[in-house]
């Protein structure tokens, strides 16, 4: 009797202790967007039986609430948009490594930490746009070439202000060092046709109306517009293609350093990066997924395929507060 409650006893602690590893509940911090990874956490919920809380706000802010909650964060995973915030997270100790064969697998390497502290979850290719009425896709070639003469008064561009174009300047300074970059990026500012504009979108407005012939954009704020105005005059051009490729970014995740749930975290993670939900990652935003065996959704697939820069992402965050600096001294606001 006593080795028969002995093994009752056994078997009732590894249940226990099985419930606690599988059924427990996630926290993650997310600046991406609630609409965006509602559906993903619906579904692993589905699938798993693992409930996710999750807290949407700014990159920024997040950040800074991981720092001032230390240890007694609730948080298991920090999603985020672009590798800069990525990289800076796992300075800031943040992050913790995550050892994982799934994810080296799912991942390609430029997509992800040296560190294995994060890794990219959809792909973000930040490209060259153009009106056709205007502009024939041979005379386009590089980044670089939007700084000739050719471009006077044709080019249309962001705010330096916003992150993405921070990192695409970071990695051009990873490519070409600081005296090219700055010359390239005050090429850039010569040849405006209007003021630096607040969002992606306003800048393929401005060329579909014609008040510029050319710009830098992320490829999903192409597919949003035109999925509502199919009429625009506005396509796409893959920069680059004879030398390193086109600028890609992520958005991405890491399991925060002070995660309470490691195990179930890191199974989260890995199934973000699967086939399985790869598409509902990236489809929702009209992204590429990161995963090279996943397709992406139809509209961007007829985009035509892409040589990306395999320069790992790290520099877009280890570049980052001098390429800012650069910007500013080449009058790129």
């Amino acid at each position: 009797m006593k080795k028969i409650l002995s093994l009752m006893m056994i078997i009732y602690f590894w249940v226990a202790v099985s419930a606690t590893a599988f059924c427990q509940e996630l926290v993650v911090y997310s600046a991406r967007n609630e609409h965006l990874i509602r559906p993903l956490f619906e579904a692993y919920t589905k699938e798993t039986g693992v409930k996710i809380d999750y807290i949407t706000d700014k990159a920024a802010v997040l950040l800074q609430r991981l720092k001032a909650e230390g240890q007694a964060t609730p948080a298991d995973l920090l999603i985020t948009v672009d590798a800069g915030n990525l990289w800076h997270a796992a300075q800031e100790g943040i992050l913790q490594p995550v050892a994982s064969d799934i994810l080296v697998k799912n991942i390609p390497s430029h997509l992800r930490d040296p560190q294995n502290r994060w890794f990219g979850l959809s792909i973000r290719a930040r490209t060259i746009v153009y009106n056709p009425r205007k502009v024939a896709p041979e005379e386009l070639s590089t980044y670089e070439d939007l700084a000739g003469p050719a471009w006077k008064d044709r080019l249309v561009l962001r705010t330096s202000k916003k992150v993405y174009n921070q990192s695409l300047v970071a990695m051009l300074i990873t490519e070409h060092g600081d005296a090219q970059t700055e010359k390239i990026i005050k090429g850039w500012v010569s040849n405006l046709a209007a003021p630096p504009f607040s969002s992606d979108t306003k800048v393929l407005e401005a060329i579909a109306a014609g008040q510029g012939d050319v710009g830098i954009v992320n490829t999903y704020y192409v597919g949003r517009l035109l999925a509502k105005k199919p009429d625009l005059p506005l396509a796409i051009f893959w920069p680059n293609q004879a030398a390193n490729g086109v600028h890609v970014n992520i958005s991405g995740a890491g399991i925060t350093t002070h995660s309470k749930h490691h195990k179930a975290a890191k199974m989260l993670l890995e199934w973000l990066s699967s086939p399985q939900a790869q598409n509902l990652y990236a489809d929702v935003n009209l992204e590429y997924p990161v995963n090279p065996q996943v397709s992406p959704h139809s509209m961007i697939a007829s985009w035509g395929k892409f040589k990306q820069n395999p320069i790992n992402l790290d520099n877009a965050g280890k570049y980052q507060a001098e390429a800012i600096q650069l910007m500013d001294r080449a009058g790129y606001r």
